[in-house]
C-alpha cells in the first residue's frame, strides 16, 4: 500500500509484521498517555498526534523506529538522546532495543507544553 494511502494509525500499523506492530502499539500507547488531549491522524504518511498542531511523527523502517519530534524536542532532550541516531527533526531507535517509553513520553509531554504555549 503506498505510504499517503493510510487512514488512520491502525492502518499504518496493520501493514507489519507482528513484532513490529506490538512495538509501534507500545510506543503509540506511551505517546497517548503522555498527550490524552491529543488526536490522531496521518500525516507525510506517517502516524501523527496533533495538538495545536503536529507533536510527534513515528514510522517503522527495517531496522529502526523513527521518531519525530520536531527539533525543539530533540534539542531539549539532546543529552538523554545522545546514544541514539539522531538528527535535527529525527531519533532512531533500534528495533532490537526496547524503546525508551520514559523518555519517549517525557518528550511527548515537552512538546505539548510547547504547542500549548504558542496555541
Amino acid at each position: 500500500m503506498e505510504k499517503n494511502q493510510f487512514k488512520d494509525i491502525d492502518g499504518y500499523i496493520a501493514t507489519f509484521p507482528n513484532n513490529i506492530q506490538n512495538i509501534l502499539l507500545e510506543l503509540r500507547k506511551a505517546i497517548q498517555l503522555a498527550s490524552p488531549e491529543s488526536t490522531e491522524k496521518i500525516s507525510y504518511g506517517m502516524p501523527t498526534f496533533y495538538f495545536k498542531g503536529n507533536l510527534v511523527h513515528f514510522a517503522a523502517f527495517k531496522n529502526h523506529i523513527g521518531f519525530y519530534p520536531a527539533p525543539s524536542g530533540i534539542e531539549a532532550f539532546k543529552d538523554d538522546l545522545a546514544e541514539y541516531k539522531s538528527s535535527k527533526g529525527a531519533i532512531q531507535f533500534p528495533i532490537s532495543e526496547a524503546l525508551p517509553l520514559d523518555l519517549i513520553s517525557n518528550i511527548v509531554a515537552f512538546r505539548v507544553r510547547e504547542n500549548k504555549d504558542k496555541g
